[in-house]
């Protein structure tokens, strides 16, 4: 995994000057801290920094073919590239290094920009084809690795992070209202859109074409559903058998690096699949957690059951929220967009600890839940629906209990929080966001701290019915569940998941993660599979326990799902927090941004401070989103401290 940079002139025209890319790439160093390559013509200019993880001593980037007609700057993995070059090599391709980057130049050669399709991996790339006058850029199906773009003066201007775009002249950081709307509202900018005015990120399975004095973006892959008149039918056994294998291959081709492969272990369900497979091929895998001093966010029992069921050789990070709140504007300098959890601070400081152990590479649980229906909100869906039936019962939430034993955090709430929940959004059960209108109205509640200034920005906007028109057309034919997974997929895990929680985080220390669980294969079989094997009744990710339940001790296999998460609002708060908090929460600074009223903002953090009870979850938000919003301000706009 690497950081890239570049422009290209759409129509012929002077370049910036090779001394602008420098800066650029150089503002990713981070990323790639191990080498640096420039490649400069005067139409197209491509940057790198380098992790060396594949062919530690032949793979330096920029790459080009022997004939200098492709350049290819590259971040992420080719997974499949071994296979990719056996048959490219079939085809006559002469390879002249062992990278995954050379496989890219040749399956161009031989396929032009549809390559791309062949690719089983987590990249960003873009690549100068000087005979055609042509620069393409592709994302992987996932969104796993970042690419940003704009195009200024005539002038398309690429990086792996935002902050490289803001060094190329004339380019300035101004946040987004609309992007800042829809972060208060999904957790994260839907793409192409950001939390930067004029700043584009290529969505997941996106290739862009510039060429002509034209840029055209499309999708090469795109996530799609049967219709529940068409779903297959197919049997348990069968398809624990289809998972397990495809999962088993996908953890081996991660497996590929010539530096050491770790992981990280959470302790629940899918990050101890991961590991038991990873254990399988690294007889002497390392492993890596956090542990929480807060004992209904530590995980650490099950950490160490696992740990000496499969015998890894582990290191445990005890995160405090005083490390929470000291890290947090280097965490924000990272993620470039607000968030609305501390949970990637708790990531970042892990991320620094696996760099300090000498690894950069480990493998991660995310997507199983995504993919095998695991999180809660599909399972409260579920209830909700079945509520809608009769949506007047005052008992209803006690029935619930009775009937459904484990709702999620919601089964220790108030019976007035729960009817409030699951009432949320009854009476539009056809609404095609209606899985996800809790967590939006919830999220959303951080528009009550917006200032008249940002109100009369947003105009109105609704990212709501933005959202619902940019669905596909067969998404009312797919089954309820389908069509929540596809909403988590294009919404949360690309913008939050993968990104603020993930890339960012843990490339800022150098580390690469890797997901077998996003293996696009895997994807798409768990797309495929009837939605009664991935929610059974209200167990989540049924086919995938059965499937890898023979891997891991029967607690694990068993254990319910316990969502990751991290001290919001007390990190912040205490008597020795650092002067930041105060800096940048006080009224002054407040209105100086001009993104929040700074009343309500003071209301709310004596709230927070003194709580009656706990800090509810929307007021957590709240707070979170605030304090990240002023330190991106202060960061990249105009600083406040």
């Amino acid at each position: 995994m690497c950081g890239i940079a570049g422009y290209f002139a759409l129509t012929p025209r002077s370049l910036a000057p090779r001394e602008v890319l420098a800066r650029m790439v150089e503002a990713v160093r981070h990323r790639g801290p191990d080498d640096a390559g420039i490649y400069y013509d005067g139409r197209a200019a491509l940057g790198h920094r380098r992790l060396s993880i594949i062919d530690l001593s032949g793979g330096k980037q920029p790459l080009a073919t022997a004939d200098g007609n492709l350049w290819v700057t590259f971040n992420g993995e080719i997974f499949n590239y071994v296979e990719l070059r056996d048959e490219l090599i079939a085809r006559g391709a002469a390879f002249r290094t062992k990278s995954d980057t050379e496989t890219i130049l040749h399956a161009y050669e031989h396929y032009g920009p549809d390559c791309v399709q062949s690719f089983n991996g987590d990249f960003a790339y873009a690549l100068w084809d000087r005979r055609n006058q042509r620069l393409v850029m592709a994302r992987d199906r996932m969104g796993v690795r970042p690419l940003y773009y704009t195009v200024h003066d005539g002038v398309l201007v690429f990086a792996s992070e935002v902050k490289s775009l803001f060094l190329y002249p004339g380019l300035r950081a101004v946040l987004d209202p609309l992007g800042l709307d829809q972060c208060f509202t999904f957790w994260a900018p839907l793409a192409p859109r950001t939390a930067f005015k004029d700043v584009l990120e290529l969505p997941p399975g996106c290739q862009l074409i510039a060429e002509n004095g034209a840029v055209k973006v499309a999708p090469y892959w795109q996530l799609r559903f049967p219709a529940r008149a068409e779903q297959r039918a197919l049997g348990e056994a069968q398809a624990s058998e289809r998972v397990e294998a495809l999962l088993a291959h996908a953890t081996r081709i991660r497996m590929r690096a010539d530096v050491p492969v770790g992981a990280y272990l959470s302790g629940g369900f899918d990050s101890s699949a991961t590991t038991a497979l990873a254990k399988e091929h690294n007889g002497a895998l390392r492993t890596f957690s956090l542990e929480f001093e807060a004992p209904e966010l530590d995980e650490s029992a099950y950490q160490r059951a696992l740990v000496d069921a499969l015998r890894t050789d582990h290191s445990a990070l005890r995160c405090k929220g005083s490390d929470i709140a000291e890290s947090f504007p280097a965490v924000i300098r990272h993620t470039e967009r607000p968030i609305v959890r501390a949970a990637p601070a708790a990531l970042f400081l892990l991320s620094r600890q696996v760099r300090e152990h000498g690894f950069k590479v480990v493998l991660t649980g995310e997507g199983a839940d995504e993919v095998f229906g695991g999180y809660d909100i599909f399972k409260e869906a579920k209830v909700r629906r079945f509520w809608a039936r009769q949506p007047q019962s005052r008992w209803r939430p006690l029935l619930l209990r009775r009937l459904y034993p484990y709702l999620g955090g919601l089964q220790s709430q108030p019976p007035a929080y729960l009817e409030a929940f699951f009432r949320t959004g009854l009476d539009a059960p056809q609404d095609p966001l209606f899985s996800h209108l809790p967590r939006f109205a919830l999220t959303r509640r951080i528009s009550q701290f917006y200032s008249a200034e940002l109100r009369s920005r947003i105009n109105g906007y609704d990212p709501l019915a933005d959202l619902r028109e940019s669905l596909p057309g067969e998404f009312a034919a797919w089954h309820p569940l389908s069509r929540a997974q596809y909403l988590e997929t294009r919404s949360l895990l690309p913008g939050y998941i993968l990104s603020s929680q993930g890339d960012r985080v843990a490339m800022a220390h150098a580390v690469e993660g890797r997901f077998p669980f996003l293996d696009h294969r895997v994807v798409e079989l768990g797309a495929a599979l009837p939605p009664a094997l991935k929610l059974r009744g209200l167990r989540e990710k049924y086919v995938l326990r059965r499937a890898l339940g023979r891997h891991l001790p029967r607690a694990i296999v068993e254990r319910p799902k316990q969502p990751y998460r991290a001290p919001d609002s007390e990190s912040f708060l205490h008597p020795g927090a650092p002067p930041y908090v105060e800096a940048l929460l006080a009224p002054e600074a407040i209105a100086r941004t001009g993104y929040f009223e700074p009343r309500a903002v003071r209301r709310l953090v004596a709230k927070c401070r003194n709580p009656i009870g706990a800090v509810s979850a929307g007021d957590n938000m709240a707070f979170m989103a605030i304090l990240s919003t002023q330190l991106l301000h202060s960061c990249y706009v105009q600083p406040l401290i």
